[in-house]
């Protein structure tokens, strides 16, 4: 699987900086020291205990999107993935100097603690006044790198490092003093973990383009955010629900002595926190956090509450993590309690990285769902009209859902480089939701409005999108369009009848689109069927759906002037001989029919 590799810069080397003068512009009440990557709050209460955080660029919003009021004080950061040196830190001391003292807050990295360590080290040396007065807390939250394989180096500071300094940010923000401050931290970075799990490497700017060593069928669990390989990959991909199994196993699970590094017990309270690693789209992350809830529910843990956002990343990584913060049990000795840990969580900061997020625990899964709106049109009497063969008008319209069926991907070929890239499936899902309806007898030639009213409403629920509009509203008039004629109910549908049925239902459909034809849209073939058949043509059903077919072809030179291809250069769209989708798939319909 190839990794994006192209980004939007100035130059690889000032990328950093950039990204922090835009902070700034977000975040007024920061300051930036631009010769040391420096993001602080320009006046820091002196009164309150500052926070510093920092590391290697690249994870943002971390660690720089969580200066503000309420969060971080400081953020020293480095280029990317590698951490800043010790000068730079210790002007970042320099600079939050409060009267309460400091905590510096780093992940599990050798580089991090080196350098975060030698500054404070050399800082308390020449300042000896102010020694006690800096605290260093190190988080390694990653339940991927068990104890043996850890050994001396211990575990990496992932996305639960976030957590430690929102606790201890809206902590200090409430005025708690040095060794309070000190204290919680220590106990979150103690009562976290993490996993990740990625379909692919990440690309660093200003490096020679990457290709992921992933095949396109394989995922990597326990993938660090420094693109430092996983300890199992995983292929065929596996499904959501069991991805989300195996993530929680390693979270949860005390049958592996070299990772139970947290001991979990049924009922406890937790806080979820689902961590975008940079390139999961929000409909994704969403399916993540609900999978997630629903099977922690399923283990017997109590979700207090639920995190969801990018929070930290591995620049664009295709991956995502799981974080559980186990809150303090009832009746246990501890500094703190479930509900303080809380309050400081729901407390909201001044700070850009910090996502919307509930101050309360989520609806139980199940208790989420809501029942179906009863369907009012079922009550409603509908005139029935019969087909004059009701054999040949069902096996018709199976031909057509068969045919678009088949011919999806063609359709989709057209519509990747005319369009959106979804009218083939658009038009296969309509397709196939109409054979279920036929299959179960809903759709026949002994009642054609109530079929056609069926079809309307396959288009609106199973296809959606432009095309489910259009076509829902086209059937819709075409239901109406009998009703229109006062039919005798038992009748049967003349051919007269099915002219004015089409005309109508196209005047219908001609109130909600400006499309006319030549358009390259759908509307083309389907006016220059309905217009060959009209009263007072002499034209059969086999002339009409020539000018459908012709119509359609004849899209291939035309310029758009609706719809998405409206957007795609025209120039480009005939000489690559490309049909509208959409018409092509009224085509493909009507020449299916043979009626």
């Amino acid at each position: 699987m190839s990794t994006q590799s192209k980004h939007f810069l100035n130059t690889p080397e000032s990328l950093v900086v950039d990204s922090l003068h835009g902070l700034c512009a977000v975040n007024p009440q920061v300051a930036l020291d631009v010769d040391n990557k420096i993001l602080f709050i320009k006046n820091h209460d002196q009164q309150k205990v500052s926070l510093m955080c920092g590391g290697g660029s690249g994870h943002e919003p971390a660690h720089s999107g969580y200066v503000g009021e309420g969060m971080l004080t400081a953020a020293v950061c480095g280029s990317i993935f590698a951490s800043p040196n010790a000068s730079q830190v210790r002007r970042g001391i320099d600079l939050i100097d409060s009267e309460k003292g400091t905590v510096i807050i780093v992940k599990n990295y050798t580089g991090d603690i080196l350098n975060f360590g030698l500054a404070k080290e050399q800082y308390a040396a020449n300042h000896p006044a102010k020694a006690e007065k800096l605290r260093f807390v190190i988080v390694g939250d990653d339940v991927a790198v068990g104890r043996s394989q850890g050994s001396i180096v211990g575990r990496r500071g992932l996305a639960g490092t976030v957590l430690v300094y929102k606790i201890a940010g809206a902590f200090a923000q409430q005025g708690a003093d040095l060794n309070a401050v000190d204290a919680i931290s220590q106990w979150a970075a103690e009562n976290v973990v993490t996993i990740g799990s990625s379909l692919g490497h990440t690309h660093v700017p200003g490096t020679a383009p990457l290709q992921s060593n992933l095949a396109d069928s394989e995922l990597e669990i326990g993938m660090g955010i420094h693109n430092e390989s996983g300890n199992k990959r995983e292929s065929p991909l596996p499904s959501l629900s069991a991805l989300v199994s195996k993530l929680l196993d390693y979270l949860t699970s005390s049958s592996d002595p070299d990772r139970n590094f947290l001991t979990f017990k049924g009922g406890d309270s937790v806080v979820l926190m689902v961590n975008n690693l940079g390139g999961v789209s929000v409909l994704e992350l969403g399916g993540v956090v609900a999978e997630t809830q629903k099977q922690l529910e399923a283990r017997g843990f109590n979700i207090a509450r639920v995190l969801s956002g990018t929070f930290m990343t591995s620049l664009n990584m295709p991956g995502f993590s799981l974080t559980l913060l186990l809150l303090p049990r009832e009746g246990e000795s501890n500094a703190f309690s479930a509900s303080q840990i809380l309050s400081l969580l729901d407390a909201k900061p001044r700070v850009p990285g910090w996502p919307w997020a509930h101050d309360s625990p989520p609806l139980p899964f199940k208790a989420q769902q809501v029942e179906g709106a009863k369907d009012e049109d079922s009550q409603v009497e509908i005139t029935q009209i019969k087909a004059v063969d009701s054999t040949k008008f069902t096996s018709g319209i199976k031909r057509a859902t068969e045919a678009l069926i088949a011919n999806e991907a063609e359709i989709t070929r057209m519509d990747s480089i005319a369009g959106d890239g979804d009218c083939g499936l658009t038009l296969k899902a309509g397709a196939q939701a109409v054979l279920s309806l036929i299959k179960e007898g809903r759709i026949n030639g002994d009642n054609i409005i109530s079929s056609l009213i069926a079809v309307s409403q396959v288009a609106e629920e199973a296809m959606g999108g432009t095309s489910g509009a259009l076509y829902s509203i086209f059937f819709s008039g075409l239901a109406q369009g009998f009703q229109f004629q006062s039919i005798q109910s038992g009748s049967t549908a003349t051919l007269e009848q099915w002219k004015t049925a089409l005309g109508l239902a196209l005047d219908k459909l001609f109130r909600y689109t400006r499309a006319r034809p030549p358009s390259r849209t759908l509307v083309d073939p389907l006016a220059a069927f309905i217009n060959a058949i009209n009263l007072n043509s002499p034209n059969t059903f086999a002339d009409a759906v020539t000018a459908a077919a012709n119509a359609a072809e004849e899209t291939k030179k035309l310029d758009a002037k609706a719809g998405r291809s409206a957007y795609v250069e025209g120039d480009a769209l005939r000489e690559q001989q490309v049909a509208d989708p959409g018409a092509w798939g009224v085509k493909t319909i009507l020449e299916s029919l043979g009626l």
